[in-house]
């Protein structure tokens, strides 16, 4: 059941330099879900991510977040507004703690309520029982994790995901993909997701928007992504 749309992307152009890599992307996500842009490497999952963060402008076309036009906001605003991003390589401070690094993802909450590192530990218990760690003696996987946590204690209403199980071993991938499955139905969280893995592909999503040469090219339902061969296709696997 939708409650609305949350993110409404029109007509999306944006790149590098003097070349557009989004080629009029258009796609929206509606409030409780969870969606996967898939595809194969290099046709502009992650520059659309960056793009609705707003760390690369905006060529033209539009992008609406809660009815709000946000096209032209800077990133911190667009993260006050209620939007989390965890980039593809994670990007965590390796020469913090564990708590050190979640206390950066209290400078996006706007409504200044309390933060949310109650939820970041229930769903994440190993950062609780190593908060006073150095994150960079963590595994990808537990570097994963604490990245997600950092952009869950500004409580984000959509959460920007890309390429969550790169370089992690399948059994943290899954247990990752459960916790944000949780998330999901226990917190109403949204997410939209850019992922190779099929197995987290059909485990989380409830639809996908399959892109190529920097355009969406199909519209994937939960059914559609349970069949494997279908996401062979577009990934290219």
């Amino acid at each position: 059941m939708t409650l609305g749309s949350l993110i409404e992307v029109q007509d999306l152009v944006a790149g590098y330099g003097s070349g557009d890599i989004l080629q009029g992307v258009t796609l929206r996500i509606e409030a409780g879900e969870i969606v996967a842009t898939i595809g194969r490497n290099g046709v502009g999952k992650s520059t659309l991510m960056k793009t609705l963060i707003g760390l690369l402008p905006t060529r033209s076309g539009s992008i609406r977040f809660k009815g709000r036009a946000i096209t032209n906001l800077p990133p911190h605003k667009r993260a006050a507004l209620g939007m989390g991003y965890v980039p593809q390589g994670r990007d965590i401070f390796p020469e913090l703690t564990v708590e050190e690094n979640l206390l950066m993802g209290e400078g996006i909450n706007q409504a200044k309520v309390r933060p949310r590192y109650d939820l970041v530990y229930a769903y994440f218990p190993i950062l609780h029982a190593r908060r006073r760690q150095l994150a960079g003696t963590f595994s990808g996987g537990q570097q994963q994790m604490l990245a997600i946590g950092r952009a869950l204690v500004g409580r984000p209403e959509l959460l920007l995901l890309d390429e969550p199980s790169l370089g992690i071993q399948p059994s943290i991938v899954q247990e990752i993909g459960e916790s944000l499955t949780r998330l999901n139905r226990e917190e109403g969280l949204s997410i939209l997701l850019v992922e190779q893995n099929v197995g987290l592909i059909s485990h989380m999503a409830q639809r996908a928007y399959a892109m190529d040469k920097g355009s969406v090219v199909a519209t994937l339902t939960w059914e559609t992504l349970q069949h494997r061969e279908v996401l062979a296709e577009h990934l290219a696997i």
